[in-house]
């Protein structure tokens, strides 16, 4: 398939809200496709590298390249020089990939570098996500979207099975079941405002601790056990802990979902970079383990005995969960009868918060387990935390947002007047706010350097995030977590906005 194809089509769905023109458009590509091109087609589409990162950003982007005349490029082809580009390292390393990336865009028409740069850069946003791709596929191939859906879910990769049906047609999805060994997607929660909320959507109800960890999956088949991430990595060599304790436990045959978190000496969690460090660190297992050691907290069983759980009632799957679990090792919670109960949930929440825990998730006692979904039986409930910043620069956008400065480089006030950038967003941003804050930056802009517009730091905006993160990158140490736009503050002059040492203040637990 032409890459060109594939830019043409993400540029239709960026351009439609309606979910059925999206679907189509979908269909249409995958009847076009070759099973093959259909592990790179997918990503590409949710703006993904199936390299992850690769070490390109604005600087080996830098400078423009002539387009091509007309398309030749293929996705196979594009996939086989990123991949190529990923391996660089070394001394001259930024010279190679400049020398490769101006390769690749050299390659390209104007249409295909536009979908590039947003590719490369994380920016395309055109809404086809995998939930998108899954009606697609199923149009296309004529299978029912309720077998394909559940398909994704159980082999935990749309690519695999839009690999399989394009190939084999609808029998494909037989084959697709839960198996012990084999991670499904975790089923995720949507959010709500508040408990009363919560409780008012789901009535009777259980609500238990968010823990602020790295969610997992346990597989255990008799004496061996296997450790998946959210995103189905195999970190089973990395916790050794995870490991014991699953081994400790009454069943032979089993799949728990939870998550891992470290706690420190009096038993409060540690910050989640600490844990998250932990659990990515590949070297001298041991010496981490002892030095950071990380707990299991199981809240749901997918499959028990070789017996699927995953369409009972949570109910059902929270008691053999108990039947397997011991209470030290599962989720705190409390049951809430609906509405008129909520006191009882909102004193948990406060008692959880104390502990030192991120929020709560409510969840309905009736509801299957919707594996690779946002599930509206799940719902969390966390506090947000807000900031006014200063906007110091924007970058300009590509996909829907081509021609509009979108991605905001963000500032916090310090003792003399001056600003430290804590992060970056372009999250929560409305097409009438890109429209406004493009022309309002441009009259406030001091430099550009083609992709980056340095302004005078006199805008201040609203910014909601969920909590902080150290950070090398950024000069106070810190960075935001989760950043997103809630609205600009005309009213504040830049210097009411909030200070390093008040955030860093609020965050004791992440100051550098």
């Amino acid at each position: 398939m032409l890459l060109a194809r594939l830019a043409q089509v993400s540029q239709e769905v960026a351009a439609t809200s309606a979910r059925s023109r999206k679907i189509a458009l979908l269909a249409e590509l995958f009847r076009d496709a070759e099973a093959d091109d259909v592990p790179i087609v997918i990503p590409y589409l949710a703006g993904r590298l199936p390299q992850g990162r690769i070490g390109v950003g604005w600087k080996v982007l830098g400078s423009p390249v002539p387009p091509a005349a007309e398309p030749t490029l293929t996705v196979r082809e594009v996939d086989a020089l990123l991949t190529g580009l990923s391996k660089v390292s070394g001394a001259g390393s930024q010279a190679e990939r400049a020398r490769l990336v101006g390769e690749l865009l050299g390659a390209a028409t104007e249409e295909e570098q536009r979908f590039l740069f947003g590719l490369l850069t994380g920016e395309v946003r055109q809404g086809a996500l995998d939930a998108v791709a899954v009606e697609g596929l199923a149009q296309a191939t004529e299978a029912p979207p309720a077998d394909v859906r559940r398909a994704v879910m159980l082999a935990g990769s749309l690519q695999s099975v839009a690999e399989a049906l394009l190939a084999e047609g609808p029998a494909a999805l037989d084959r697709f079941r839960l198996t012990v060994g084999r991670p499904v997607l975790p089923m995720l929660a949507h959010s709500a405002s508040s408990v009363a909320e919560a409780v008012g959507k789901l009535g009777t109800c259980a609500v238990e601790e968010k823990l602020d960890g790295i969610r997992v999956q346990v597989h255990r088949d008799g004496d061996t056990v296997r450790i998946y991430t959210r995103t189905l990595d195999d970190i089973t060599d990395r916790l050794p802990e995870l490991t014991a304790a699953a081994l400790e436990l009454n069943g032979q045959r089993f799949i728990l979902d939870g998550e891992v978190i470290s706690f420190d000496a009096d038993g409060r969690p540690r910050s989640f970079q600490e844990t998250a460090g932990r659990v990515g660190s590949r070297v001298d297992v041991a010496t981490a383990a002892e030095t950071v050691p990380v707990s299991p907290v199981f809240f749901d069983a997918l499959s028990v005995d070789d017996r699927d759980l995953l369409d009972l009632p949570f109910t059902e799957r929270h008691a053999e969960l108990a039947r397997l679990v011991p209470e030290p090792m599962r989720v705190r919670r409390t049951l809430v009868s609906g509405p008129d109960d909520v006191a009882e949930a909102e004193q948990f929440l406060a008692a959880t918060l104390e502990r030192g825990h991120e929020g709560v998730v409510v969840k309905g006692l009736d509801a299957a387990y919707s594996a690779g979904r946002r599930g509206a039986s799940w719902l969390k409930v966390k506090p947000v935390h807000t900031l006014d910043l200063v906007v110091l620069a924007a970058e300009w956008g590509h996909g829907r947002r081509t021609g509009k400065l979108s991605n905001l480089h963000l500032g916090a006030r310090n003792p003399d007047g001056s600003f430290t950038m804590l992060g970056k967003t372009f999250k929560g941003m409305t097409d009438a706010m890109l429209t406004w804050q493009t022309e309002r930056l441009q009259e406030l802009a001091v430099e550009s350097s083609g992709y980056v517009v340095t302004v005078r730091p006199e805008l201040v905006v609203e910014i909601a995030y969920d909590g902080l993160q150290r950070s090398t990158r950024y000069p106070a140490g810190v960075t935001l977590r989760f950043a997103r736009v809630i609205r600009y503050r005309e009213d504040k002059r830049p210097e009411e906005a909030d200070t390093v040492e008040t955030l860093l203040a609020a965050h004791p637990e992440v100051r550098p």
